[in-house]
């Protein structure tokens, strides 16, 4: 029932004849309570949350007056209940929280209560965009491949997803093939403002994936959240978080000719990891803001992860109501829109001045040059004609200074592609050779859904016969010798192995798109091409783009370079590249070169693209077109020919780069309402493999056999009360599992990419008759916690400090007094600690627990036996995950470190004042040399509100929201 706390609850007329109540702002100025006018336009939005939902139990009246005399500068002590009004998973961290709730209908079950007490208590909405797989590439068909064999390699996932589907009442699903979770999101979830019972209140969410922020650049408050956290807020917990900074960004100036929003957002992630602007919330403002199209802003706010935000917020505008019409929403919900954010003194682009921000900066979007950014991190930034120089420079840098370690003479080198049966005789690898030999086992014969896990090996000389008749060869000066007929190979250092659009960050965005294809058609136009062994790809974020880049007369020519359409979905972005032919794998491995990926995506961690290609490059799309068509890394394309194109003669890249006029002239085709309207009302019409996949109906789950999906152990045993602590809570006599370095991020720590035959996981599956060929990715089995666990800490490229200079999930077992350590994968250790009734603990430097919000970083944790991770510096929801699972989370104050304190893993540890623990109190950690030495040192417990202190002591999140459901 509404309430009228401060005569909130007003009139909102938002066209004759049509009315509304709604939550006053401005009244709350007006009757004393807070000057709210002058708060960031965010924490306003979050305000009148705060104040819709207050009951005086979850949300006060304190509440309410704390945040809305929110303070630029004060303590942040603060505790925030938001109340979000949606929530929005993608499927990887999706069905692993649908297995959660599975769980819990059956540990209500075994209580005797009635399983419909758990169900979501608002909209949530699941897209799936993350389970396909670059397995076909550079052809006709590739996508209607891929997607085949999507549907085979995931059909126990997706049978689960449609059980859940009529088994939750509020639980929505986007199937396989519409799009990236994020500009579906922007495209079509998103309304602007939602009507209940007659009330008005803004869209507000959170997501189960970190680029949840994309949504920020149409005024909607909205964050990544670990799947944990989001479980919860479904299950009627306010997402809790302590009042934030506000850091306002004032943009001026405008875009120079050339140059893309990609250059401007990785200057921005750049500028801003500067300004050390995690945890907090960004503002832009500012003339220079206004004039953004709202493409370009939702591409800064896809990126706040990247820069260490938890958002990066845009208020409303002309130019987001534009948007809303451009992409097919109602006149009346515009009308609502519009009028309620007029409203609550909310529309429009602040100015200088207007706000009072915990701290501004400034940025001339005048200054902004073409970039790129890598090769291992989003914020690394590199100006487009110092590309070669970087790579040259970080080629022979040391390994620990984040080079590769390599001799400068080495450089230039070049190396013969073998295949095995020719190997012995030195004969070089022919591409389009037809011999069945050639094929990976387990390959199919025909387009019909081939093997899981299989590539055929004659994919490459099939992308060569099918493009060879409009793809005429480069000369040979291109750093490769590769030609159309009948060719050999020879890969180098800085070679371009991938080139994929691909990712939500620059997909949504037209301007890039268009000016792909505009390259695309100039490049063709000159005679150009891509090299045949490199694996392009084009990956939409939505089914508008390939509608205009069809309509616009585009998508050809991008085509005949190889970036023919191989799915609406993240695919190289979050990891799955897919496979390269199996002799250029060999070569590199065998060689130890250093080849790259450019990518127009967000994320290019180590062993992220693609385990073997250790440079990756984010770059606008156009950009990767580009460097598809240079074929490597070593050329300065400001001061390089791109190639030879016809009659022998160079090509440079600024003759075949578009203009702003012609990219302008293009861009009405990509804001057609009535495309938006047709493809966005029937998501399963004709949706042949989506709507032939079955499943098991009812309340609760069956959990058939499957390696996919299985009940998790989380709620074995479950009371309805917290289990005793004995009398003590402290960690005594703890092993570390492992001691890490700076900016390990969840993709070190969470099971992601391949699994390799010879790990935990793959010996596993091995072991319950799963083949090779079979084995799909980690992502893909995130329902099944004994394949994650096991690959949790098993990233190819992680580096325990135990081992000096090894990489790979190995670690040093302490095993008993008088024994010497023994090398063993993290999980081996990790099951032989649980045995001996031994707890263990984990060390970490620097942002630890970056990147996506992946809850198996949280939860495969949790099942290994880590009691608690200590760590220089925490990435917010990778914290605030520890503690949803039971981890603690602890960090070192000062200057103290892992170097500084000289913890090299082998001693042992106690954590102490365990007992009664407080938001963000100091605890002792004791450690216990083997000289016979103990070192006491003060660490900050980072739980750091009341609400975490009761997560934690009930065993984590979902135990606690399961007890209170069930109470």
């Amino acid at each position: 029932m509404n309430h009228n706390l401060f005569g909130s609850l007003q009139e909102l007329s938002i066209a004759p004849g049509n009315t509304a109540t709604y939550y006053s702002l401005p009244m709350l100025e007006q009757n004393g309570v807070g000057v709210i006018s002058r708060l960031p336009v965010s924490i306003r939005i979050i305000l009148e949350s705060v104040l819709r939902n207050y009951d005086n139990k979850k949300i006060t009246e304190t509440h309410i007056r704390q945040l809305a005399n929110w303070k630029p500068n004060a303590a942040r002590t603060d505790e925030i209940p938001f109340v979000v009004s949606r929530i929005v998973l993608q499927d990887f961290t999706g069905v692993p929280l649908l297995v959660d709730l599975a769980a819990m209908r059956s540990a209500a079950v075994k209580l005797g209560k009635n399983p419909k007490l758990i169900e979501p208590l608002v909209p949530v909405d699941l897209v799936v965009d993350h389970s396909i797989q670059v397995d076909h590439y550079g052809t006709s068909d590739a996508i209607q491949r891929n997607m085949e064999i999507e549907f085979s390699r995931n059909n126990e996932r997706y049978q689960f997803i449609k059980w859940g589907m009529q088994a939750f009442d509020t639980f929505k699903v986007i199937p396989p093939g519409i799009g990236i979770v994020h500009q579906v999101n922007l495209e079509y979830l998103a309304r602007g403002v939602h009507r209940k019972d007659g009330l008005v209140y803004p869209d507000t969410l959170v997501g189960t994936d970190s680029h949840t922020t994309m949504i920020n650049g149409i005024g909607v408050v909205g964050w990544g959240v670990g799947g944990i956290e989001a479980e919860a807020g479904m299950l009627g917990q306010p997402v809790y978080f302590l009042t934030p900074d506000v850091v306002g960004v004032n943009l001026t100036g405008q875009l120079r000719e050339g140059v893309t929003a990609t250059d401007l957002v990785l200057t921005i992630t750049e500028m801003l990891r500067q300004a050390n602007v995690v945890g907090k919330f960004v503002e832009f403002f500012g003339d220079g803001t206004a004039s953004l199209s709202l493409p370009d802003r939702a591409t800064i706010a896809n990126m706040a992860p990247e820069y260490g935000a938890t958002m990066g917020f845009f208020p409303v505008d002309d130019v987001t109501i534009d948007y809303f019409r451009g992409t097919g929403r109602s006149t009346d919900e515009i009308a609502a829109f519009q009028a309620y954010f007029n409203a609550q003194g909310l529309f429009g682009i602040p100015r200088k001045g207007d706000i009072d921000y915990s701290s501004e900066l400034t940025l001339d979007l005048g200054s902004i040059v073409p970039s790129l950014a890598g090769p291992k991190r989003p914020q690394d930034r590199i100006e487009l004609a110092a590309i070669k120089a970087k790579f040259t420079e970080l080629f022979t840098k040391p390994v620990k200074e984040s080079g590769y370690g390599k001799q400068q003479d080495e450089i230039n080198q070049r190396y013969p592609v073998r295949n095995r049966h020719t190997q012995d005789s030195g004969e070089s690898i022919q591409l389009n050779s037809s011999n069945p030999d050639e094929k990976r086992s387990g390959a199919s014969e025909a387009a019909s859904v081939p093997g899981v896990g299989s590539v055929e090996r004659r994919m490459v000389s099939r992308h060569i016969a099918e493009m060879s008749s409009n793809r005429p060869s480069i000369n040979s000066t291109d750093h490769c010798d590769t030609e159309i007929y009948n060719s050999s190979i020879e890969l180098g250092h800085g070679d371009v192995l991938i080139a994929a659009i691909t990712s939500c960050t620059n997909t949504s965005n037209p301007s890039v798109l268009l000016a792909a294809g505009l390259l695309a058609k100039k490049a063709v136009d000159k005679g150009l091409s891509v090299k045949q062994h490199i694996k392009t790809s084009l990956a939409p974020g939505s089914r508008v783009v390939t509608d205009y880049l069809t309509v616009t007369g585009l998508l050809p020519y991008l085509e005949q370079l190889g970036f023919n359409l191989v799915g609406y979905g993240c695919t190289t972005c979050i990891g799955n590249a897919g496979p390269l032919a199996e002799p250029i794998e060999e070569a590199v491995v065998k060689n130890d070169l250093v080849c790259a990926a450019v990518l127009s995506g967000n994320r290019n961690f180590e062993a992220r693209i693609h385990s073997n290609i250790r440079a990756n490059f984010l770059a606008s799309p156009p950009l990767v077109v580009a460097y598809a068509i240079a074929g490597t890394i070593l050329k300065d394309l400001t001061a390089e020919p791109l190639g030879i194109g016809k009659n022998n003669q160079p090509v440079w890249l600024k003759d075949i780069w578009p203009s702003s006029a012609e990219i302008h002239a293009l861009m009405k085709y990509a804001t057609n309402a009535d495309t938006f309207r047709s493809l966005y009302s029937h998501l399963t019409k004709d949706h042949e493999l989506w709507n032939r996949v079955t499943s098991v109906t009812g309340q609760t789950y069956n959990w058939p056999p499957s390696t996919y999906i299985a009940e998790p152990p989380f709620f074995q045993g479950f009371s309805l009360q917290p289990a005793a602590s004995n009398g003590s809570n402290d960690i005594r006599g703890a092993h570390a599992l492992g001691v890490f370095g700076d900016s390990v991020t969840t993709d070190h720590i969470s099971p992601a990419g391949s699994i390799k035959e010879t790990s935990p996981a793959g010996r596993y599956l091995l072991e319950h008759h799963v083949a090779k060929a079979d084995f799909n990715s980690y992502g893909a089995r995130r329902g099944h916690h004994e394949v994650m666990m096991r690959g949790t800490f098993a990233n190819v490229r992680i580096k325990n400090l135990m081992i000096p200079g090894s990489e790979g999930g190995i670690t040093l077992y302490q095993g008993t007094t008088g024994t010497p350590p023994e090398q063993m994968s993290i999980y081996d250790a990790a099951m032989k600690y649980q045995a001996n009734g031994i707890p263990t603990v984990v060390f970490g430097g620097k942002e630890y627990g970056t990147g996506s919000s992946r809850d198996w970083a949280a939860k495969g944790t949790q099942l290994l036996g880590v009691k608690a991770v200590i760590a220089t510096s925490f990435e917010r929801i990778h914290r605030s995950n520890l503690i949803g699972m039971g981890v603690l989370p602890l960090q070192f104050k000062e200057n103290d470190s892992i170097e500084t304190l000289g913890i090299k893993g082998h001693e042992q540890f106690d954590i102490l004042e365990l007992n009664n623990i407080q938001p963000q109190q100091d605890v002792t950690l004791v450690i216990r040399r083997k000289d016979g030495s103990t070192q006491p040192v003060q660490l900050l417990c980072r739980i750091d509100t009341a609400i975490e202190v009761d997560y934690f002591k009930h065993g984590g999140i979902l135990p606690y929201v399961l007890r209170e459901l069930m109470a």
